[in-house]
């Protein structure tokens, strides 16, 4: 039996289970760094619950040694939500994909963002359905051809970032599947957050949708097409970080630093708390195969707000109701408005 008084390791939230993916999965690299995550927050097995729905990434509670839960298509931020506010002091953690959670599970994704309850959800986006043989999701991109879309996907894709903002989300990160040591201190950064921490993660499909994210991954362009955010350090990219982005009143542009004219000073500097900013960053959002006049994609943390948690506000709501002492089940049923029918 693990001393429960000890800190515990990445092994020790290693369940007996052999995990089951294909190989060359991102799954794998998410798996290891939420264990790693886990045991450097100082977590015991027992103070945590992973929750999922269906999906390849929803298989998640089986490989993690605490409580878990693998629920139905869609649901699994409704479950996680029912388990946050009847055990608050639970560290509770949801793996879900990007068709789980923005495509059945749509509407409980935008509310769970909104009430904030104090919720970990990590978002396994491989713009594709993995499990179900390859039908495109609500990110596949634009022209993808797929069991269910032979001619080419028509649907334009959602923009997780733009969704979790724009639903009031007060924690929003994206990272690729294998930035491992990044993935790892945005997990720790995710679970210190009082509310609903929203982490994208950019997991390719070896299957079924191989090098979705190879503009952003491959060495040999990502200097150029990816931009990571550090709070407070201004937004510079590039292969020899001869790129930044300054705004021009409120639009984004990209600028040369080699230019005499253009120096660091110059350029938007991160900050977490700017809200305005992070919705502009969601935005950056240009496909750099289509367009030679892109803007980088961000990744780190967008943006983070503190904000009373639903589980908070419900449990003071009862406390402040039980002051009058216990009512009765007459009193109940009546309610406040009653009428005389005669």
């Amino acid at each position: 039996m693990t001393d429960t008084l000890a800190q515990l390791t990445a092994k020790d939230f290693t369940s007996n289970q052999e995990p089951k993916w294909c190989p060359g999965c991102g799954d794998f690299s998410v798996l290891q760094q939420l264990k790693n995550a886990m045991a450097d927050l100082g977590l015991k097995t027992e103070e945590v619950v992973v929750v999922s729905g269906i999906g390849c990434s929803s298989r998640l509670p089986y490989y993690v040694a605490t409580y878990g839960v693998h629920g139905i298509h869609g649901r699994a931020l409704a479950m996680a939500s029912g388990i946050k506010t009847s055990r608050p002091e639970l560290s509770v953690w949801v793996g879900t994909g990007d068709g789980d959670a923005l495509s059945i599970g749509g509407n409980h994704y935008i509310h769970t963002v909104r009430r904030n309850l104090d919720l970990n959800v990590i978002l396994f986006n491989n713009e594709i359905y993995g499990l179900t043989k390859g039908q495109y999701s609500p990110t596949s991109k634009v022209g993808l051809k797929t069991v269910t879309s032979p001619n080419g996907v028509v649907d334009h894709p959602i923009n997780t970032a733009a969704l979790t903002l724009g639903a009031g989300g007060t924690f929003f990160a994206r990272v690729m599947d294998r930035d491992g040591k990044i993935m790892r201190e945005i997990f720790k950064r995710a679970a210190e957050h009082k509310g609903t921490s929203l982490i994208e993660i950019y997991q390719n499909c070896p299957i079924f949708n191989d090098g979705a994210f190879d503009a952003f991954s491959n060495k040999e362009r990502k200097a150029d097409t990816t931009i990571y955010l550090e709070q407070g350090k201004p937004l510079v990219f590039g292969k020899d970080n001869n790129k930044g982005i300054r705004l021009d009143g409120f639009k984004p542009v990209v600028v040369d630093l080699g230019s005499s004219s253009v120096s660091e000073n110059d350029l938007w500097i991160h900050d977490e708390k700017d809200f305005i900013k992070a919705n502009m960053l969601s935005r950056f959002f240009d496909d750099p195969d289509a367009s030679e006049d892109f803007l980088p994609r961000p990744f780190g943390i967008f943006y983070v707000e503190d904000r009373y948690t639903y589980e908070d506000a419900l449990t003071e709501q009862i406390a402040a109701a039980q002051e009058n002492g216990e009512g009765t089940l007459e009193e109940l049923l009546a309610g406040s408005s009653t009428w005389t029918i005669e």
